[in-house]
């Protein structure tokens, strides 16, 4: 992942974005990455940036075809079921972070960083895309 990292915030750099964009990105494709990486069998993952006059695009592809996670309501940041979340007073230091759920916790993060992103799935693999 550090790679995917370095190498978008080289290439937008390059092409001159401010440095707001540039962290985003950054972010988003280290959360695409981390998923391909979960979700693969395989150790073939590609990632791509394009950029066109309407911004930039980051297309992260990987043979897997799992499904992705949703990600959490942004009323319930726990992850967990709205109404089924755990009282604060109930959980004690680690054990809070322990009950609670990280799946789509990454995708969160990109759906609030991004303008809009999305997944297709095929019989050679799984695209995911995020536009900023």
């Amino acid at each position: 992942m550090p790679e995917a990292r370095h190498r978008v915030q080289e290439a937008m750099r390059a092409w001159g974005e401010p440095a707001e964009r540039i962290e985003a990105a950054a972010l988003i494709v280290t959360e695409l990455v981390t998923n391909a990486v979960q979700h693969t069998s395989t150790r073939r993952i590609r990632c791509r940036l394009l950029r066109s006059t309407a911004g930039v695009r980051i297309c992260v592809w990987n043979r897997g075809r799992a499904r992705i996670p949703a990600p959490a309501s942004p009323a319930d940041s726990t992850g967990l079921p709205v109404g089924q979340a755990p009282a604060a007073a109930d959980l004690a230091g680690d054990d809070a972070l322990d009950q609670l759920s990280e799946d789509g916790r990454g995708l969160l993060l990109v759906d609030a960083l991004a303008a809009r992103w999305g997944t297709r799935a095929a019989l050679a693999g799984r695209l995911v895309w995020a536009d900023l």
